[in-house]
């Protein structure tokens, strides 16, 4: 009779978080056969079911809720453990982290390059992705990491702040030095479900300004060539539209918006994975504001 190894403990656990064999297979890159082997090896040890079949997922048997209650803490003490003995220069895996497009230009490549420098067993896997579904995908455990604009507020996540940025109206000059906002030029955001968009949004309000109908673009890069090339205004990050700005392509009109758009770092609040909760530790000490 084989005895049971780490590694069909960590199959069981990555088949609990994610919900499907297949969904296992690919987070621990290897074959779906290859996962159920490993599950009826577990089965065949202890001689009890771990898991029954409900509709296209798994869902655990009671011994199987038990046996995951018992074992995760101890994989995950024995992984941290043999982390911290080597200072995590024995990290290894892949990480999948979702991040919006300021954190993408501002603090996301300073992690990266501190990531492959310190810990070069890691690989990353990096998305850009809008707010809403970076929140869902972590708390569904297809992402481990998410840099996103907060607050974030859901008890199934954990979160850190690294920091805010400054936003203000741009346009092109010759719209900026016209009648402004109440000369009914078009205005344009992110989609309606993004942080920006509701900065724009009361923006307006507070200026008395009706909120008509917004011109939307789910790239900030994209939207600043499409105001600077005098289709309308918009409100962007000033760390995003600095170079524009500099060159005279982008001028400031309009009040500020008193908000600023503040960042965090999410992962999941029941995350166990040492080297998730290694890199989540230094994610946290990062600025979007440089």
């Amino acid at each position: 009779m084989h005895k049971l190894a780490i590694y069909h403990l960590e199959t069981l656990l990555w088949i609990v978080r994610l919900g499907t064999f297949r969904a296992a297979a690919e987070r621990l890159h290897t074959t779906q056969p290859a996962i159920s082997a490993r599950v009826r090896e577990i089965e065949g040890q202890l001689g009890v079911a771990i898991f029954r079949r409900e509709g296209r997922g798994v869902v655990l048997t009671a011994r199987g809720r038990q046996l995951v209650q018992d074992c995760e803490p101890l994989l995950a003490g024995l992984e941290s453990a043999l982390l911290e003995a080597g200072n995590h220069a024995g990290a290894a895996g892949i990480v999948r982290i979702a991040a919006g497009e300021i954190a993408a230009a501002t603090c996301l490549p300073q992690f990266a390059g501190a990531i492959s420098k310190d810990l070069p067993g890691v690989t990353l896997h990096i998305d850009l992705d809008l707010t809403a579904r970076m929140l869902q995908n972590v708390l569904a455990g297809t992402r481990d990491i998410a840099f996103l604009a907060g607050p974030v507020a859901s008890p199934g996540l954990r979160t850190a702040p690294i920091g805010a940025v400054d936003l203000a109206w741009l346009a092109s000059p010759s719209i900026a030095t016209g009648n402004g906002l109440s000369g009914g030029i078009p205005i344009w955001s992110v989609g309606e479900h993004s942080p920006l968009h509701r900065v724009t949004c009361e923006s307006l309000k507070a200026a008395g300004l009706p909120v008509r109908a917004i011109n939307t673009c789910n790239n900030v890069e994209a939207m600043l060539g499409i105001v600077a090339n005098g289709a309308g205004a918009a409100v962007f990050p000033k760390v995003m539209a600095r170079r524009l700005i500099e060159s005279g392509q982008l001028a400031e009109f309009h009040t500020r918006p008193k908000s600023q758009l503040r960042f965090e770092v999410a992962i999941r609040s029941n995350e166990t994975d040492p080297v998730v909760l290694e890199l989540f530790r230094r994610a946290a000490h990062l600025s979007v504001a440089g």
